[in-house]
């Protein structure tokens, strides 16, 4: 009932040109917050002020971040090599299943296997080899799976390595392992 007698008192009538309340009070009335006026509200202002400060100061402390993960991420980044059409290619056996490398150990399979051609650059992360049908993989491979092929030095000397005989196979005898850490594929042995 009193939002009806409200409404009833503050429609503003043609014939007047204001609303009944105001004729009988001289005054609109109350209704909690008003609208019409404009002032400043400190309060409000400051509480902008503040965040616009707090929003420069993050996004600083972001950007600082951003520039600090991309040096991290650059540090170790090495540039990519350039693959043409023709050049040859070891492909990683890193995520080949065990079935495919026919090994029972995973440790003593091969790091790279195999000498492919690129037959198709795709995008400077991608190639298309000329694999065969038997090795059931997708022919395009990230270059990270790939190593560029490095032909003999010609001139260089190809010491036969002597074999000694275990077990009635003929094996490599090892001498000592000289680094255990492998560099493109390849650990570093010395075999007599």
């Amino acid at each position: 009932m009193t939002t009806a007698e409200f409404a009833f008192n503050n429609k503003i009538y043609t014939v007047t040109k204001e609303s009944s309340f105001k004729v009988n009070y001289g005054r609109e009335p109350r209704i909690g917050f008003d609208i019409r006026k404009k002032r400043k509200n400190v309060k409000a202002e400051e509480f902008v002020r503040e965040m616009k400060n707090k929003h420069k100061e993050v996004k600083s402390a972001l950007v600082r971040l951003q520039e600090e993960m991309k040096r991290q991420a650059d540090r170790n980044r090495k540039e990519a090599e350039e693959y043409r059409v023709e050049d040859k290619v070891l492909i990683s056996t890193k995520n080949f299943p065990m079935e495919l490398m026919k090994r029972v150990i995973k440790k003593l399979t091969e790091k790279y296997i195999e000498l492919y051609v690129v037959k198709k650059i795709v995008s400077e992360n991608a190639i298309e080899l000329e694999l065969p049908v038997l090795l059931k993989i997708y022919p395009v491979v990230n270059v990270r799976r790939i190593l560029k092929y490095q032909e003999q030095v010609e001139g260089q000397k190809k010491i036969p390595l002597s074999l000694i005989e275990v077990a009635g196979e003929k094996e490599h005898k090892v001498e000592k392992i000289l680094d255990r850490r492998e560099k493109r594929g390849k650990p570093k042995y010395l075999v007599r």
